[in-house]
């Protein structure tokens, strides 16, 4: 990327730090991928908020999030050219500690802000995975705010009541698929109070 261009990307999401408690700027509307809702597995609980099929990053197979029922998750609007995305090594240090006790991170790449996201899956991909080794999943490209805002988040958005006001807002969905609380940009995945949270939720004793 020409230097001048890039020290323009970085300069615009350093800015949209300083304005996390406005609304940020609606990005143009991309195409939305539709996909059949897939069935929970046979005698399978699935709470109404996690019953939605998202296309995965990488080879746009459907995924629904039944299959992470009984699971922490902690849902994340990502963009790989905010000045924010160095969280995505606190992320994937998290999703790597904690999988086994039943943390699930999932990605949702986003353009909403300032539009600080590549076009393509591939680029988004190869970005996570080269520059910061992300391993947990990644659903992709959508929207996460506005009149085209995806099911999911619209739905932690009525539940929190709290809308993402820029990239990388968490939200932190409990086992029983309900409990949900939400967390702002400035929440860092290596800060003791969250990972206290997320090991709370867990059910990790202090």
């Amino acid at each position: 990327m020409n230097p001048f261009v890039q020290s323009r990307w970085l300069g615009l999401c350093w800015l949209g730090s300083a304005l996390i408690s406005t609304s940020a700027l609606a990005a143009p509307a991309e195409a939305a991928a539709s996909a059949p809702q897939l069935q929970p597995a046979s005698g399978a609980a699935c709470p109404a908020l996690l019953n939605k099929t998202f296309l995965r990053l990488q080879d746009e197979k459907p995924q629904n999030l039944c299959q992470y029922s009984g699971k922490v998750l902690l849902v994340v609007n990502t963009a790989s050219k905010c000045g924010f995305a160095g969280q995505f090594e606190g992320l994937e240090a998290l999703y790597a500690k904690y999988k086994d006790q039943g943390l699930v991170v999932v990605g949702f790449p986003s353009a909403d802000f300032m539009r600080q996201e590549y076009e393509s899956g591939k680029e988004i991909a190869d970005f996570c995975q080269n520059t910061y080794g992300v391993k947990f999943p990644m659903m992709a490209k959508t929207h996460v705010s506005g009149d085209d805002v995806n099911p999911l988040f619209a739905d932690l958005i009525k539940q929190t009541g709290t809308r993402p006001k820029w990239n990388f807002y968490k939200y932190l969905i409990g086992r029983d698929g309900k409990t949900v609380k939400a967390y702002s940009t400035a929440t860092n995945p290596k800060e003791a109070d969250f990972i206290a949270d997320v090991e709370k939720a867990l059910g990790i004793p202090k």
